[in-house]
């Protein structure tokens, strides 16, 4: 009987809240420019039975986007070079897996609650007193007593389930904060091959800007020395000068900020760069991605650790109602002990000198001053409040990928775009230097059309970049590496 009670438990029967958020992910059709067909085929497909809570179907259904781990997604070598020595050595990593294994502790210690302790006790009592005392003795009286016992000591029969409750929100709380610290991996993942890219685009933008200085500066050589023949103008000669300066502070610029990227990058793999490691230059030299199927159902949020995180700390708020409302009710505990106690050491296991104790204690709770009361409200309003950060961790997963969905739907459009404001850009430049060096046109217009080619260039490897990071944001916001 005492079995089957402590079996029981008073904490309400948990219920997944309904999803805040519709069941499907938003419908972008894929931006095809003004004009564009309607009807299009979406980026991403939705058929009317995809639904919340079916994470099982994941590996049968889609067993190429079920197993996708970082390592296959992430095909590039050096990328992934850096991404295990970040996994292998970022500081905050370590903390979050460290949090981990010190939750995990604290449960145990909290399930060891549900079993009895057993400690042996040993003591030797040595005393002497006043001889007036009763009973009477002599003025050199001593007493002594050894004493030594097995036993258990406040054993609490969970007749009501409160220890058994607290067992469960510890557990609960545990599970939460391994999926934290995977969350934290994939963060950590994400941002290691998202400074990656930043740093090869920095770079690119670094060697676009030499080639630039490096032409504004034999623009400049060529006017002065038009100049010092009497062809050119002393203002034509400071246009060129300072076309050929600003190139060079925005060289200066870019170079401190990839620099700046490599440091922020080093913190995050833990130390210094690899030496045998090759950034390349170029975008285009980087290996792409795996590529995502189309077709994601919206269950697979389900595997985001920061949604598992909040369903988890709900569970524990769960099971600490079941706690609060245990404590309205009677508690019982078991002492006992079983042992030997004998005035002289010689005669200590002796068999007349057995002794045991056994002490049940029932307490009842009559009066607390509305503790139990507050302290049940305050576990509801705790439950109330896991819910709203459970419903705000869907609603914050939802908008992410929504937000890489609606990039994705329109990235096409502004690489073609760019592509094409390059090109024409070029064709400007090309015509208005010409114009210039036959006397048809002034040098301010070949600086403007000068300054809108390194416009379009920048955008169009700023452009390049975004697509690359928006298939990083969209494969974590979709739980990626979720194994």
């Amino acid at each position: 009987m005492v079995l089957l009670l402590a079996g029981c438990s008073m904490a309400p029967r948990y219920e997944r809240p309904e999803s805040p958020v519709d069941g499907g992910f938003p419908d972008y059709p894929e931006y095809r420019g003004v004009g564009a067909e309607e009807g299009e085929m979406p980026l991403l497909r939705l058929s009317p039975e995809d639904g919340w809570g079916e994470t099982e179907k994941a590996g049968a259904e889609n067993p190429a986007l079920g197993n996708l781990s970082w390592q296959e997604f992430y095909v590039d070598q050096d990328m992934q070079k850096l991404i295990a020595f970040a996994l292998e050595n970022n500081r905050d990593l370590r903390l979050a897996v460290l949090n981990r294994e010190r939750i995990r502790a604290l449960y145990q210690i909290q399930r060891g609650e549900l079993l009895p302790a057993i400690a042996g006790v040993g003591s030797y009592a040595n005393q002497s007193g006043p001889t007036f005392l009763p009973p009477p003795s002599p003025d050199s009286a001593i007493s002594r007593r050894y004493s030594l016992s097995v036993g258990l000591a406040s054993y609490e029969l969970d007749f009501f389930g409160r220890i058994n409750s607290l067992k469960d929100a510890a557990l609960e709380g545990y599970l939460a904060s391994a999926h934290a610290a995977h969350s934290a991996r994939i963060s950590l993942v994400a941002e290691v091959a998202s400074l990656y890219l930043q740093i090869v685009a920095g770079r690119e933008q670094y060697e676009l800007t030499r080639n630039t200085y490096a032409s504004r500066r034999e623009s400049y050589d060529l006017i002065a020395a038009m100049y010092r023949q009497g062809l050119a103008s002393q203002l034509t000669v400071n246009q060129a000068r300072a076309a050929m300066e600003e190139a060079r502070v925005n060289a200066v610029n870019i170079r401190t900020t990839v620099l700046r990227l490599e440091n922020v990058l080093a913190l995050l793999i833990g130390g210094a760069l690899p030496p045998d490691l090759v950034i390349p230059s170029r975008l285009a030299e980087v290996r792409k991605f795996q590529d995502l199927p189309e077709g994601l159902p919206s269950w697979l949020l389900e595997r985001r650790p920061d949604i598992l995180q909040a369903e988890h700390s709900l569970r524990s708020a769960n099971a600490n109602i079941g706690a609060a409302r245990a404590s309205f009710f009677p508690s019982i505990s078991l002492t006992a002990s079983l042992g030997a106690i004998s005035a002289d050491l010689d005669t200590l296991f002796d068999s007349n000198s057995r002794a045991w104790s056994f002490t049940p204690q029932i307490s009842l709770p009559i009066f607390s001053g509305g503790r139990q009361v507050a302290g049940l409200e305050a576990a509801n309003l705790q439950k109330d409040m896991a819910v709203a950060s459970y419903e705000k961790a869907v609603q914050s997963a939802f908008r992410e990928v929504a937000d890489a969905l609606a990039q994705r739907s329109t990235i096409n459009e502004q690489l073609e775009a760019t592509r094409s404001l390059q090109d024409a850009a070029r064709q400007s430049y090309d015509i208005s230097n010409v114009r210039y060096k036959n006397g048809v046109d002034s040098f301010m217009n070949v600086l403007d059309t000068q300054r809108l080619l390194f416009s379009a260039q920048q955008a169009y490897i700023n452009s390049e970049l975004q697509r690359e990071i928006n298939t990083i944001n969209l494969y974590k916001a979709l739980g990626g590496g979720w194994r």
